[in-house]
């Protein structure tokens, strides 16, 4: 593993993370170093994305901004959208202009929506639009979770990426939490009526992870990716499978996280302070559990940990279901909270089945004969591409649950119970791909009128 170019700036040529006698001389202080300031600047990003998840709980006509819930829903997913856009080109730049030179510019230009936000929300009487335009560049904040996890997969061999990308994954998650957290805190000393303060507080940390980023970080030859390397990702249909599941964890996550402080509102008629109090403490719970989650799919086997752990979610909205229906609020807030948990896991769950499913393909291609080196270094670089479609198209199923919300409270039952059913629905056909796609029971020989249960691509 040889480091051609002095730090910062430069990129480390010949880095090669399967070299065990590399990675334990050094390499892996290299890694743990780009590891936390990865974690770092995807805190921020979420935490800018879903800024508009708690700034909406502050609108009301005591502040000139007197939106509808369907309209307060709209701007919600607004973000979630292009955020969900942004991941595919932004995982290809970190391949194109190294992780260092990449996450600087993606963590500085996060300034913009943020100081937009600070002073629109000052102005009573601005139109919704507005908000619409700002919560849409806010979605550049969703944009660095691509470009962070791929960059971070270049670092860590495959027998410590389940762990690696749960923990980058997670630290980002918590910027879901932090940012209501800050929100909570705000109205608590200030009041429901200042909002521009939720969005002043990030902006020194923009500036802090912006030059941490730039004076520590390195760019990694390997990461660098052959031209059309998502395009043979997408012609891969583990691709797609796994993006289906993404959407179930992942969407979930990040949908429940901009939607819950509405929902209560409007579930139970609770009030910014107590929505905002609530909200926060299922993304905590949800970002801590998405390491585990990476670290049961080492040991385990992630499709078989995100079958059991999709049984759970289903488990878990029927209890929304009911305690909508019985109007019970402490158990629908157990019952959010638990999904919450369980959408982290699978996150990381579902992320390991990535690097397996291809490490599995190059292992068969070594068997058959090819180059090692080659077939592991291809594995590397489909897996990268393979993550920013599946975060893609994952994030848009965070809009997909805000807009199913949006239709549920709008028309006029005002219960969320019809968003429910469909995610419910949605929970069980995850499951039904799962066992027929990578828990199969296929026939083995030499086992006496017996079948083995054999997790296929390893994963």
């Amino acid at each position: 593993m040889a480091h051609t170019s002095a730090r910062p700036g430069g990129w480390l040529t010949g880095w090669d993370p399967e070299d065990e006698d590399a990675w334990h001389k050094g390499g892996h202080r290299v890694a743990r170093r780009n590891l936390i300031l990865s974690v770092l600047s995807e805190h921020v990003g979420f935490s800018v994305w879903t800024l508009w998840s708690v700034l909406v709980l502050f609108m009301s006509p005591k502040i000139g901004l007197g939106f509808s819930p369907g309209e307060k829903f709209l701007l919600v997913a607004t973000p979630t959208v292009v955020g969900s856009l942004l991941r595919l080109p932004y995982s290809y730049a970190v391949t194109r202009f190294g992780g260092r030179n990449w996450t600087m510019f993606a963590t500085g230009i996060l300034l913009v929506p943020t100081l937009l936000a600070s002073y629109f929300v000052q102005r009573p009487g601005t139109p919704l639009w507005v908000f619409l335009a700002i919560g849409a560049l806010a979605g550049i904040g969703g944009g660095n979770f691509a470009s962070s996890m791929t960059n971070i997969t270049a670092f860590y061999p495959q027998r410590h990426q389940g762990w690696a990308l749960g923990l980058n994954a997670g630290g980002g998650n918590l910027g879901v939490a932090a940012v209501q957290l800050i929100g909570l805190t705000v109205i608590s000393a200030a009041g429901d009526t200042h909002p521009s303060y939720v969005a002043a507080v990030y902006l020194p940390l923009i500036v802090v992870v912006a030059l941490l980023s730039t004076w520590k970080m390195d760019n990694v030859d390997a990461v660098r990716a052959k031209p059309g390397a998502q395009r043979e990702a997408a012609r891969d249909h583990n691709t797609w499978w796994i993006s289906l599941l993404y959407v179930g964890t992942f969407g979930s996550f990040i949908g429940y996280g901009f939607a819950f402080g509405l929902v209560l509102q409007n579930e139970f008629g609770a009030s910014p302070r107590e929505a905002v109090g609530y909200t926060f403490l299922g993304p905590l719970l949800g970002s801590f559990s998405r390491p585990l989650g990476g670290w049961l799919a080492d040991r385990m086997g992630g499709a078989r940990v995100t079958f059991w752990n999709f049984l759970c979610m289903g488990a878990g909205t029927v209890v929304l279901i009911v305690a909508s229906e019985q109007n019970s609020f402490s158990v629908f807030i157990a019952g959010f909270t638990a999904l919450f948990i369980l959408s982290g896991l699978g996150n990381g769950s579902t992320y390991k089945m990535i690097p397996a499913v291809f490490a599995k393909k190059a292992e068969d291609e070594v068997t058959s004969g090819h180059d090692a080196s080659d077939a592991f270094a291809r594995a590397r670089r489909l897996s990268g591409a393979a993550i920013a479609i599946a975060g893609a198209i994952g994030a848009l199923g965070g809009a997909a649950i805000n807009l199913a919300f949006k239709l549920s409270y709008t028309d006029g039952s005002g219960s969320g119970t019809p968003a429910f059913v469909v995610f419910l629905a949605y929970y069980v056909l995850c499951m039904a791909m799962i066992r027929a796609v990578y828990l199969r029971r296929i026939p083995t020989e030499d086992k006496k009128d017996t079948e083995s249960v054999k997790e296929t691509s390893s994963v």
